[in-house]
């Protein structure tokens, strides 16, 4: 029992840290912003508390209906984000010579600054720079495109960036599924005479829904609460095509220093990913996804 005892104490205190971390940066920040969503705060002066104005003014308030409708709009890079991170844990799940190599390949974007990442494919999308080029060199291209200016291509190429960097992250959760599976499984089905693509959708796939819902869960609050490629690159720009929530709650704090407001909009986000979270948990649920959870 004191041995027991001994090693859970070891565990807490090793956990120690990063809950300091969480409580004073995270938790405390989150608590400390609900009041000021009922309050028409000051920095400098006397803050005024003013009810429920502040979430009156944001359901009247046409941008910021805009910046979730662009926010949802970004929830669309999930399905194609969780399909081709499914086929790339099917691909380095392979025992081929030189796999482990692909697996870091794949796997860099993830650990690359968000911000080295968007000023790089900054210089992709420019209309002097490699993709421009490129197009236009091959005969695809007669001029060159904006990406990042034009508002038709502006919020699908943040999208794809976003794609791109996390690819390889879900890649590794769904190659842990991969590899959690029984090779008896696949083996047995071979016998019986199945193929790959059988042996896929009847095994594989059904034995990885709790990583897929898993992973899709995960992917909607990423989706939802974008920011640092938005801010980076367009700063929610050109006009409003790419104004997402976080970025619009931020510069209603620290550019008009409206904190009230801004946190009035923190708590609205808020609800709407609850809401998204609630039904992937009840979707997944029907459907068996959740079931090892």
């Amino acid at each position: 029992m004191e041995n027991k005892l001994k090693k859970s104490l070891i565990a807490y205190l090793f956990i120690l840290p990063a809950m300091i971390f969480l409580v004073i940066f995270v938790f405390y920040p989150i608590v400390a912003s609900i009041p000021l969503a009922f309050y028409d705060y000051s920095v400098v002066g006397q803050s005024k508390f003013v009810g429920l104005a502040n979430f009156s003014r944001a359901i009247h308030d046409h941008e910021f209906w805009v910046s979730v409708e662009n926010s949802i709009l970004f929830v669309g890079v999930v399905p194609p984000l969780q399909l081709l991170s499914i086929l790339l844990a099917i691909f380095v799940n392979r025992k081929i010579k030189g796999i482990s190599f692909f697996r870091v390949l794949y796997y860099i974007p993830v650990v690359t600054s968000m911000v080295a990442v968007s000023i790089t494919w900054g210089w992709i999308f420019d209309p002097q720079g490699l993709l421009n080029s490129f197009m236009i060199s091959h005969g695809i291209f007669s001029k060159p495109i904006s990406f990042l200016n034009d508002p038709r291509f502006a919020l699908l190429s943040l999208m794809f960036i976003t794609l791109w960097q996390g690819l390889g992250y879900y890649m590794m959760i769904y190659l842990a599924g991969l590899q959690s599976i029984p090779k008896e499984l696949e083996e047995s089905a071979y016998v019986d005479g199945a193929t790959r693509t059988q042996a896929l959708y009847k095994i594989t796939i059904p034995l990885l829904k709790p990583y897929i819902w898993l992973c899709t869960f995960m992917s909607i609050l990423s989706a939802v609460r974008v920011f640092d490629v938005v801010y980076v690159l367009t700063n929610g720009g050109p006009g409003d095509a790419t104004m997402v929530t976080s970025v619009y709650q931020f510069q209603k704090a620290f550019t008009d220093f409206n904190f009230g407001y801004a946190s009035a909009i923190g708590l609205l986000v808020a609800i709407l990913t609850t809401a998204l979270s609630i039904l992937v948990f009840i979707y997944g649920g029907r459907k068996g996804g959740m079931s090892y959870y």
